[in-house]
């Protein structure tokens, strides 16, 4: 499986479905059929809108932890993921933060969902988590031994972060393709809802052949300026009431979107 076989769209759109706190989260409210009923009336949402793909976030776990999150965070994924994919029949993606790639892996290949996002796949980055090191070696070996061909979107230069020493982003780019055999590259803003830079987009576009999908930061209004720059979006912050990333999704802002989006396919 490879990225042009998801998604048969030329240019995916990927939702965002940012779960509410999960068991063990400073904010979790103690109802895990809450957590699961709001996803499902997001996923509805998507699903009614046509949109290409979703990505499941523990978005609201912070502050999160910087690789590996208990179990107890697996179980709730795993759980709320299976309950999305009877839902949802486009492509799934799971991102467990703030770098668990191991989790999202097992979590993804138990589900039979088809990618994961990394946000530190290669390298080394200084986040508000503290350190955190890519673990890539690991990722690809857990993939081989579970026979699995869950896809790895990975982020460059990710947001809320900066990397560990001087790495340009065309040196990013080059090793996560060649050297951490990554299927798709992400390019965000500097933090959430960040517009990317359509210079470090080129530059990216320069030093891969792989896709590249930008992950933050786009709506109706900036749609146009990147839409030919890139492979595919992933959106989240535009699609939550007022456009606030820790809001719920609201049907008014999906249609709006996806209005716009629908044009420029067209």
């Amino acid at each position: 499986m490879n990225y042009n076989d998801l998604f048969p769209n030329k240019k995916p759109l990927i939702g965002c479905i940012h779960l509410l706190s999960l068991p063990g989260s400073p904010e979790y409210s103690g109802e895990m059929k809450n957590i699961l009923k709001q996803a499902l009336i997001e996923t509805e949402i998507f699903k009614s809108h046509k949109v290409d793909g979703l990505i499941i976030e523990n978005f609201r776990d912070m502050p999160f932890y910087p690789d590996q999150v208990p179990v107890e965070t697996v179980a709730a994924m795993t759980v709320v993921t299976n309950e999305i994919k009877k839902v949802f029949k486009g492509p799934i993606g799971v991102n467990v933060l703030r770098n668990d790639a191991k989790a999202a892996m097992v979590i993804s290949s138990a589900c039979k969902v088809q990618f994961i996002r990394v946000n530190v796949h290669i390298g080394t980055a200084v986040t508000d988590q503290g350190i955190i090191e890519g673990r890539a070696y690991e990722t690809l070996r857990l993939r081989k031994s579970l026979n699995s061909d869950v896809l790895i979107f990975a982020d460059v230069a990710v947001k809320h972060a900066s990397p560990l020493g001087n790495r340009s982003i065309m040196d990013e780019t080059k090793d996560l393709t060649e050297r951490g055999l990554a299927d798709a590259i992400i390019v965000t803003g500097s933090h959430t809802g960040g517009e990317a830079s359509p210079k470090e987009i080129n530059i990216i576009k320069q030093n891969t052949a792989l896709p590249v999908i930008i992950g933050s930061g786009i709506t109706p209004d900036n749609l146009n300026k990147y839409f030919s720059l890139v492979d595919g979006f992933i959106v989240g912050s535009f699609f939550k009431s007022d456009g606030i990333a820790k809001n719920l999704v609201e049907k008014s802002r999906v249609k709006r979107f996806m209005e716009q989006f629908r044009l420029q396919v067209n």
